[in-house]
């Protein structure tokens, strides 16, 4: 992985997924190996994403790495600890699995492999997506199966990414269906939810009035004057207060990507993610901030320049996280 031993892997496609790209497998035999294999390994650091159970066997590992290769040391090596991911007795028996009396009545069900329980990835995300395009039919009847299917996948994988997301990593995840896929609480799909609602808005704009309301600011930003109070007149009151709050938090995303990083905490940028998601939604929900209907030409370009910057950076941190934003859900 560090490149640090003059050892390596042999290579063969192991499948090609639907996007065109290929899964890659090692294998230990010269003859199967792939002429155009790509070059796996030689990074600077090594993150090993293993549950807090492991972290005695992590150990060891940094402790060898320091040993064979002593000019990048124990910190080339680092072991990303998460606690463990368990299923609720509903999911569990959503999925198939068959539990006891006692299981049901216990808050999670852990995965054994010495008792058969366990679950595949396909599986979660097979169901998961099962469930969304049940509510992708209920709510848009008039789109093809097609256009269903493709929503339906991004919702499943935006409900389960953010669900293993949101959690600190000493946190236990208890995974629930309901749970994940709610539009109604703090879940993947109600952040692409917001993110849909806010995109809505801008395809009923004129293709040039983002880039005109831009301009209007700038330019009362740069001339001050009475353009500047007109636009500063829109951020009074309480209302006022909430679009310069959601603007700033919007601007918040840089710093916020930096706190995560710098504390390998997933966790914070899901949480801004679904703060921006909610102060966006009351935001779209309140009736002063209608931009379609607005006619006070100030006020609707300050509107416009707030949504589609919140637009853009929720649609980042949520690209940030692997969550696609659907056209419709």
């Amino acid at each position: 992985k560090l490149g640090q031993v003059d050892l390596n892997f042999f290579f063969k496609p192991f499948r090609t997924e639907d996007d065109g790209h290929t899964i890659w497998m090692t294998t230990s035999n010269a003859e199967d190996a792939s002429a155009d294999a790509p070059h796996f390994g030689g990074g600077a650091t090594v993150y090993n994403v293993i549950d807090t159970r492991q972290s005695y066997p992590q150990e060891v590992v940094k402790r060898g790495v320091a040993i064979i290769a002593p000019q990048v040391g124990e910190r080339a090596s680092v072991h990303l600890a998460y606690e463990m991911v368990a299923l609720s007795p509903a999911a569990a028996e959503e999925l198939g699995l068959e539990l006891s009396a006692e299981e049901r009545s216990r808050p999670f069900v852990e995965m054994s492999g010495r008792r058969g329980l366990g679950v595949k990835a396909d599986d979660l995300i097979d169901r998961l997506e099962e469930n969304a395009f049940k509510k992708v039919e209920e709510k848009n009847p008039d789109l093809t199966r097609d256009e269903k299917l493709r929503a339906a996948h991004a919702l499943a994988v935006g409900a389960l990414r953010y669900f293993l997301l949101k959690w600190t990593r000493n946190s236990v995840i208890v995974f629930d269906f309901k749970d994940a896929l709610t539009t109604d609480g703090e879940s993947g799909p109600y952040c692409q939810y917001a993110a849909v609602r806010a995109n809505s808005i801008f395809r009923e704009l004129p293709i040039e009035e983002p880039a005109s309301a831009e301009r209007l600011i700038a330019s009362a930003a740069a001339s001050g004057g009475e353009e500047a109070a007109r636009v500063s007149r829109v951020f009074d009151g309480a209302t006022g207060d909430e679009i310069w709050s959601l603007f700033m938090l919007a601007a918040r995303l840089p710093e916020v990507l930096e706190q995560a990083a710098a504390a390998a905490e997933p966790s914070h940028l899901a949480k801004f993610t679904f703060q921006l998601a909610q102060s966006f939604n009351f935001f779209y929900n309140r009736r002063e901030n209608r931009i379609l209907e607005e006619r006070d030409e100030t006020r609707r370009a300050v509107l416009v320049f707030v949504a589609d910057s919140v637009r853009r950076q929720l649609t980042r941190a949520l690209d940030t996280l692997g969550i696609e934003v659907p056209d419709r859900m």
